[in-house]
């Protein structure tokens, strides 16, 4: 077997915190963000996970920054839908013409 494969990389705190924002701001998937680093998707997710709790597990924290990164995300993807919906109602249109 090969050696990488035996050895589990190790990445700096700042990397993977890095790597969270890019995965969150980004509006490609997760796992193409992942691949695009180098990372297993699930890794990559699980540090998703870890560097969006809140520190405290009794108490969430939730600040203005924070919603306001999701809401920039958000709108992306709404962006990103009404293309892509838009796009299949024209084919849907054309093939139903096509038809008939």
């Amino acid at each position: 077997m090969d050696q990488e494969k035996q050895k589990p990389k190790i990445y700096s705190a700042e990397f993977r915190e890095s790597s969270v924002k890019l995965a969150i701001g980004s509006n490609q998937p997760i796992a193409q963000t992942a691949k695009d680093l180098g990372v297993n998707p699930n890794t990559l997710h699980t540090w998703i996970n870890k560097y969006s709790q809140p520190k405290e597990p009794n108490k969430v924290v939730r600040t203005d920054e924070h919603l306001y990164e999701e809401l920039k995300r958000l709108k992306k993807e709404i962006v990103l839908l009404t293309e892509e919906r838009d796009l299949l109602k024209k084919a849907a249109a054309y093939f139903a013409k096509e038809q008939r």
